[in-house]
């Protein structure tokens, strides 16, 4: 899930020098670019306009097949030219997190590690992210956050069913202590563990977007959110919906999931009922909607069209914060279709 360390976990793991994962390249967002007849002619231009990941990670379209009869030998063209013959390959998203099972059935042979955090935890990272990058601004993303989270471990339960290999881990652990974390990481992936792992000095972050919202990322040393950032920023009627569907989910899962809060606050807050799940549910599946859509229009839509609408959006969000720094968000939430981070 968005928010959760993942970009932490993906600098830790990248430290390994038999490990070389991107940072959220996203191809399989833009499945729409691939049919059974194979790829359409300008899906390199097309995924870099969409999320600069060839630039970002210095890789030349020289040397890609200019067509591909699908979407994984697509992926795994870039991921090989990036990683080298001999690394353990693939990427890290968050935007992966109600679609594992279809990754898995694409790359046949993948192994998934899935970073989990406390749900509140996420929704203020969120909003603090907010302050700074439109993606955290735009309209339900909280929403998308809590009930994607217990999508996310869905997905997972239904890997494991399928023993397709998952390991799990915990963002509060890997931050307080990170060795015991890495070393699991290791067993996992059947290579030997390193101390580099557990630092970020001499870390290359230069595939991660820029923004505040990276501060902590870029440092040369593991920081706790928690510790770090003591302002309460959730407003109290989502923390109580938070806090309901926490005690659901521990009662569901005999407390084991979500590990972290340790304990269900649902003797306040109650569960959800009903018809506030079945509200939820239809509105979390319409936002899921609209980000289809979205990436949907920039894989069709004509580049001069999505060249100006991003540089008018660009402009709007930066007037904003020049003229009204604490109405941002506000002005961000009147953009309709938000772009990709």
């Amino acid at each position: 899930m968005w928010r959760s360390g993942t970009s932490l976990l993906y600098t830790l793991l990248n430290q390994h020098p038999q490990i070389a994962l991107m940072y959220e390249a996203d191809l399989p967002l833009l499945r729409p670019l691939f049919s059974h007849k194979g790829s359409n002619p300008d899906w390199l231009v097309r995924w870099e306009f969409w999320n600069s990941a060839l630039s970002r990670h210095r890789i030349s379209t020289g040397n890609l097949p200019p067509i591909v009869p699908d979407l994984a030998t697509g992926a795994m063209a870039v991921w090989n030219e990036y990683a080298g013959p001999d690394a353990i390959l693939g990427e890290k998203s968050p935007d992966y997190f109600d679609s594992l099972q279809t990754i898995a059935r694409e790359f046949p042979g993948a192994r998934f590690i899935i970073i989990w955090r406390n749900p509140a935890d996420i929704c203020r990272s969120i909003i603090r992210a907010s302050r700074g990058d439109s993606f955290f601004a735009k309209p339900g993303i909280a929403h998308r956050a809590i009930l994607g989270s217990h999508k996310l471990k869905q997905e997972c339960d239904a890997l494991l069913r399928q023993r397709i290999p998952v390991h799990q881990i915990q963002y509060e652990e890997m931050v307080r202590d990170s060795t015991p974390v890495m070393t699991g990481i290791c067993d996992f992936l059947g290579i030997p563990f390193d101390a580099k792992m557990c630092s970020l000095q001499g870390s290359d972050r230069s595939a991660i977007y820029e923004g505040s919202h990276h501060e902590l990322v870029k440092r040369e040393e593991i920081v706790s959110l928690t510790e770090h950032e003591r302002e309460e920023v959730l407003p109290p009627r989502l923390k109580r919906k938070i806090d309901r569907y926490i005690g659901l989910w521990k009662k569901r899962y005999g407390g084991e999931w979500p590990k972290y809060p340790e304990a269900a606050t649902s003797a306040t807050s109650g569960y959800p009922n009903a018809i506030e799940r079945l509200l939820d549910d239809a509105l979390f599946r319409g936002l899921r909607r609209l980000d289809g859509f979205t990436a949907f229009v920039y894989c069709y839509a004509p580049l001069s069209w999505l060249d100006r609408y991003r540089k008018f959006k660009s402009r709007r969000y930066s007037g904003a914060k020049e003229e009204k720094p604490l109405a941002k968000a506000e002005a961000l939430r009147r953009v309709e279709v938000s772009e990709m981070k």
